[in-house]
């Protein structure tokens, strides 16, 4: 039972940590945007839950974790109103936003993985599963503000989630004791994947980069 119950406390201040990190990248893009303060509260409450959400639907969890009481709608909404009063000691909000996107990438795409095994569902379906649940936030937050979701154009974005989701069920499959350490590795992983893609530049193939090195018809 004491274990349980650590592994319980570690997991929920996980998806917390990852709502708070997930919500600053949402208030912080809200004040680049010059949103008024409500607008950086919603942006920061989607940026922050919306992928989990999205997950406890998909698992049949109804009502999702983050509307079943008051810790993640608090801390989305503390993280928001911190982020909107102090904005202007940022120098840059690029900077910032990259590295809470990445935090909360690393730590929703393990947690959610973890539910999702916890639930029975097939490694690989699981995998897939934690990923959708660290993209799902930033996604639905990028189109709030009209831009091109990260995921689609990013550095190895959702790569990124899905290293992460491989740590937790490569765990799982080979009945690794604790769990702790590969949710803590997993989350490393991906947030290390992102930021390098970031700095070096990397990204996936797109289709003008494949067109200029096919040989071309006479």
């Amino acid at each position: 039972m004491p274990e349980n119950l650590s592994m319980g406390a570690v997991s929920q201040t996980q998806k917390l940590a990852g709502t708070t990190v997930f919500a600053i990248s949402g208030a912080a893009i809200g004040v680049k945007y010059r949103l008024d303060v409500f607008g950086v509260c919603v942006l920061a409450f989607v940026a922050g839950n919306a992928g989990g959400m999205l997950r406890d639907v998909m698992l049949g969890a109804t009502p999702p974790a983050a509307l079943s009481g008051w810790q993640h709608i608090t801390v989305s909404l503390v993280a928001a109103l911190l982020t909107f009063l102090w904005h202007p000691r940022l120098e840059r909000l690029r900077t910032p936003i990259l590295l809470f996107d990445a935090a909360g990438l690393g730590l929703f795409a393990v947690s959610g993985t973890e539910k999702a095994l916890a639930f029975g569902l097939d490694p690989l379906v699981a995998a897939i599963l934690g990923m959708v649940t660290g993209i799902g936030g930033g996604m639905l937050r990028d189109l709030l503000v009209n831009e091109i979701p990260t995921v689609l154009h990013g550095a190895l974005y959702a790569v990124a989630a899905l290293a992460g989701a491989a740590v937790v069920v490569a765990g799982h499959v080979l009945d690794l004791p604790p769990t702790v350490p590969t949710m803590i590795g997993g989350a490393v992983l991906c947030f290390s994947i992102r930021l390098v893609s970031i700095r070096r530049g990397w990204s996936l193939p797109t289709a003008d980069r494949i067109e200029r090195h096919l040989p071309k018809q006479r």
